[in-house]
């Protein structure tokens, strides 16, 4: 297949974590992926920067957060555009990955690089939805808050997601976690 047919990042994606998910992500090196895709090495790296880059690389989510919360009415109240925000995340573009993602995690939770760079993913998802709060007005420790309960809520409901073996969509696990969150914390 040509190196700019369309799906070429995701055959590349799709062999690299069939083998992460084989061997182990240690054990698995670029020239085993790109032979797995039918593909070249300088292919690969015009795609990701290095095999760490196929979970990582162009992590659109804080960009989506940062478009939702500048294009959300001024009225709508903070709590509302966060978990609105969520659900719309978990119908759009996790419930479609579940099989993936579950994969992904496995790989992810068992190579202590992998989940440092998810630690910062997560940050980078904090700052997104904190700017954005601030750029709505709010008071700093508002957007502070906001930001960490935002980052809070869909990591712990992706997880219980990422575990139940049962059909429930993620945004079942978001009302859990969320009405959780409610109770714990008394309002």
């Amino acid at each position: 297949m040509a190196r700019w047919a369309p799906d070429t990042r995701e055959r590349l994606r799709t062999a690299a974590l069939e083998l992460f998910d084989e061997r182990g992500f240690g054990a698995t090196t670029v020239p085993d992926i790109v032979a797995r895709a039918g593909l070249t090495k300088r292919t690969f790296f015009r795609h990701f920067s290095d095999k760490r880059e196929v979970f990582f690389g162009h992590d659109e989510i804080p960009t989506i957060a940062t478009r939702m919360l500048a294009a959300a009415p001024p009225q709508v109240p903070p709590l509302t555009l966060v978990t609105e925000g969520l659900r719309t995340l978990a119908v759009e573009r996790f419930e479609p990955q579940r099989a993936a993602m579950r994969s992904a995690r496995r790989i992810i939770e068992a190579e202590p690089a992998l989940r440092e760079r998810d630690l910062r993913k997560q940050a980078d998802l904090r700052d997104a939805v904190r700017d954005g709060f601030l750029r709505r007005g709010e008071d700093p420790l508002t957007a502070r808050v906001l930001a960490g309960t935002t980052v809070e809520l869909i990591q712990t409901a992706l997880e219980a997601w990422l575990a139940d073996e049962s059909d429930a969509p993620l945004t079942t696990h978001l009302q859990t976690v969320l009405e959780r969150m409610r109770s714990t914390l008394g309002s």
